[in-house]
């Protein structure tokens, strides 16, 4: 194995879950699993199989990957059973992955404290647990959890449980700052003992952001010789969060000069997975964040914006298209029109640079996304404007007319009922049809009249499914008036996924552009004329 080649392991999918506010669905799951896939990223930590429904849903139907290797989190065995018997790490190994990393502890004062057992059968749990999992999957993984207070508190006795791991088996140690405490200094001077013990490419990092140092313990724990690293997604994670991989990644590529599974064309591609999984957890992106924020290559001041015209290496460390970003000055036709081309060629529409279409379509994003649109996590939506815009779509029906009435009253049960309801006027083939279909919410029975009318028409629609449905508001100071922008997830009988977008000041409205969106696309990728 290359010296200079590290390893990049996500945990977005189980600690970036812990984050206050974020409730991942297993389709959100899926989604981001597929796109950190997509990257390039070596493993992807999908969750803690018998934790939660939803991790076990994820795990009985994982997805199917290319590059990534997904791993299964869990624990050793309990003090006083043996690996054989022991439920919870049954349920890790039997979960069907061929990479799994499981936690133990390394730090004296939980031992005696928590576990309350003594410190040879702290270490037996995690020697006996790896060299039972050594036999039922391919790739085991110790997470030394709080290692470095350990260490600092008894290196002794943390080493011991290092070396009992890697003596087990264990093909990767990872070194743990649970509370996110240690600085930089400390990481690197601890990280250069534990390496004269065990190989550096034996061990990983996982850091917390407590101390705003994450990202610069993460990196000082490589210069020591670490050649794993994990992370979230834009930091997500408990408390102040993990490690920010978004961040971690172009440092170790570009300016530190590792190699990683991730190519310079992959890197491309960093923004757009950033925005992604803000735009599925409803949150607004952070406009400041490093290589990806909105602002990250903006310039304003005037003598920085000189500057930077002359030579942008005066005010910019990297190239913003080596992440994917862009330069914000004054946004020229050229740079949007190297973005529409690249998003061309991703979705497969062979088009000339020079094409008059191709240049309005540029201002028509720049227009829609200055109202409100987003597109980076509404692919479908997007082709579908793009292939609009090049006069490729059929136009499959059209609406003429719906309306959609809620009603909320007591039967004469003393029952609370609430009862939705949509009527919808369509143009299908030149004939007109109406109908109506009540649903679960006002949503629920508009995308019911809709398939009401289509269904009979288009067979194929039959196995669409709407996975997933999120609102956010765009102008919160306008109150109960705020423009809302809906982005809704769909899916086809074959687990494929794509999310359309839709933006109004009236939310039916706007869901209702989601939902056509998610109709049209599906019509058309399935080859209907």
């Amino acid at each position: 194995m290359s010296d200079n080649r590290v390893y990049l392991y996500d945990c977005t999918l189980r600690d970036g879950a812990q984050t206050q506010g974020v409730d991942f669905n297993v389709s959100d799951k899926m989604l981001i699993a597929a796109e950190l896939d997509k990257l390039g990223v070596d493993y992807v930590e999908g969750g803690w199989p018998g934790a939660n429904p939803t991790d076990d849903a994820f795990f009985n139907a994982p997805p199917t990957f290319t590059r990534a290797r997904l791993t299964a989190f869990g624990m050793t065995r309990r003090a006083g059973r043996s690996s054989d018997n022991d439920p919870g790490l049954n349920a890790l190994l039997d979960c069907g992955t061929d990479a799994i990393c499981m936690v133990g502890k390394t730090w004296d004062f939980h031992v005696d404290v928590a576990l309350e057992i003594e410190h040879s059968e702290n270490i037996a749990m995690i020697s006996d647990s790896i060299k039972h999992a050594r036999t039922k999957v391919e790739e085991v993984m110790f997470d030394a959890e709080h290692f470095f207070d350990g260490y600092k508190a008894n290196p002794e006795f943390a080493m011991a449980c290092l070396t009992a791991a890697f003596d087990a088996g264990a093909r990767w140690i990872v070194l743990c700052d649970t509370n996110g405490g240690t600085l930089p200094h400390e990481i690197e001077e601890i990280v250069n003992a534990v390496c004269e013990q065990i190989p550096g490419s034996n061990l990983g990092i996982h850091c917390h952001d407590d101390t705003g140092n994450a990202v610069a313990n993460s990196l000082a724990a490589v210069r020591a010789g670490v050649r794993q690293v994990q992370g979230a997604l834009n930091g997500l994670g408990e408390r102040c969060g993990n490690a920010n991989l978004i961040t971690i990644i172009p440092s170790l590529i570009l300016k530190m000069g590792f190699d990683t599974g991730i190519s310079a064309a992959d890197l491309t591609h960093l923004s757009h997975v950033s925005r992604v999984l803000d735009e599925h957890l409803n949150r607004s992106p952070d406009r400041s964040a490093p290589y990806v924020g909105e602002s990250a290559f903006a310039h304003k001041g005037g003598l920085h914006v000189s500057a930077v015209e002359k030579d942008p290496r005066s005010y910019e460390h990297v190239e913003p298209d080596l992440v994917g970003n862009k330069r914000q000055i004054v946004v020229s036709d050229q740079a949007g029109k190297a973005n529409i081309l690249a998003r061309f060629r991703e979705i497969g529409i062979d088009v000339k640079a020079d094409d008059p279409k191709v240049i309005r379509l540029v201002e028509q994003v720049k227009e829609r996304e200055f109202d409100g649109y987003s597109y980076d996590g509404a692919e479908a939506s997007f082709e579908l404007l793009a292939r609009r815009a090049l006069g490729k779509v059929p136009d499959y029906f059209h609406c003429n007319h719906f309306r959609v009435l809620d009603e909320r009253r007591w039967n004469s049960k003393g029952e609370l009922v609430i009862v939705s309801e949509a009527t919808v006027k369509l143009t299908v083939d030149g004939k007109e049809h109406m109908t109506v279909a009540e649903g679960n919410g006002p949503v629920n029975a508009l995308d019911m009249a809709l398939r009401k009318v289509l269904i009979p028409v288009y067979p194929v629609l039959e196995d669409l499914r709407l996975v997933d449905f999120k609102v956010r508001i765009l102008r919160s100071t306008d109150a109960s008036a705020a423009m809302p922008r809906v982005m809704i997830e769909s899916a086809g009988a074959h687990g494929e996924h794509w999310s359309t977008v839709g933006v109004s000041t009236n939310i039916i409205e706007a869901s209702y552009e989601a939902l056509r969106d998610s109709i049209v696309y599906k019509l058309y990728r399935d080859g209907v004329t």
